[in-house]
C-alpha cells in the first residue's frame, strides 16, 4: 500500500448516509416544502377572499351613504323652501283681506299696507333676507352696491348719493345689488 492511500478510501465513513438515504432525505424535504409552500398559498387565498369580501362591503357601505346624502341633499332643496313659503301665507291673507273691504278709506288702506309690509319684511328677515339700503354719502361698495351712473355732488367722490332702488342680502349673499347714483370725481 503506497503512503497516499487509505484503506477504506472508497467506503463511507461509519454513521454517514448512503446516496439513497441523502436522496430519500433531500425528497422528503422537497416535501416539507411543498406542503409548507401550499398551506401557506391556501392561507393567503382565504386572506385574499377576506379582503375581497371586506372590500365589497366597504365599496358598497360608501354608496349607500353617498346615495343617503344625495337623498337628504335633494329632500332639503325641495322643502328648504318650505319654511320660507309659510311665513309669506300671512302676508297673502292680510293682502286678501285688505282687498276685500270695498269701503275702506284711503287712510284705512295705507294702514294696511303698512302693516302688510312690515309682515314681509318680518318674514323676509327672518329668511335670512336682508335689506340693503346704504346711507347717503356711505362709500360706495361694488359687491353690494350697482352704480347706474355718476353724479357731480357736494361729497366725496365715489360716496353714494341716492339710493334708486334697494338690494338684498340672502344668508350673506347678494340676491339683488342696491341701484344707486355715485358721487363723481371732482
Amino acid at each position: 500500500m503506497s503512503k497516499n492511500t487509505h484503506p477504506h478510501q472508497n467506503q463511507p465513513l461509519a454513521g454517514a448516509p448512503s446516496p439513497e438515504e441523502l436522496e430519500a432525505a433531500q425528497a422528503a424535504g422537497e416535501f416539507d416544502a411543498l406542503t409548507v409552500a401550499q398551506g401557506e398559498l391556501a392561507t393567503l387565498q382565504a386572506k385574499n377572499v377576506e379582503l375581497a369580501d371586506s372590500y365589497l362591503r366597504a365599496k358598497a357601505e360608501t354608496e349607500n351613504a353617498r346615495r343617503r346624502a344625495e337623498d337628504e341633499v335633494a329632500k332639503a332643496r325641495k322643502f328648504a323652501i318650505e319654511t320660507f313659503a309659510d311665513s309669506l301665507l300671512p302676508v297673502v291673507d292680510s293682502l286678501e283681506t285688505g282687498l276685500a273691504i270695498t269701503d275702506a278709506t284711503l287712510e284705512q288702506i295705507r294702514e294696511g299696507t303698512e302693516a302688510t309690509l312690515k309682515q314681509l319684511k318680518s318674514a323676509l328677515e327672518r329668511n335670512k333676507v336682508v335689506e340693503i339700503n346704504p346711507a347717503v354719502a356711505s362709500r360706495f361698495d361694488p359687491h353690494q352696491h350697482q352704480a347706474i351712473t355718476l353724479v357731480p355732488a357736494d361729497q366725496e367722490s365715489n360716496t353714494v348719493v341716492t339710493v334708486l332702488q334697494k338690494g338684498y342680502l340672502i344668508a350673506d349673499r347678494v340676491l339683488r345689488p342696491a341701484l344707486v347714483t355715485v358721487a363723481a370725481p371732482k
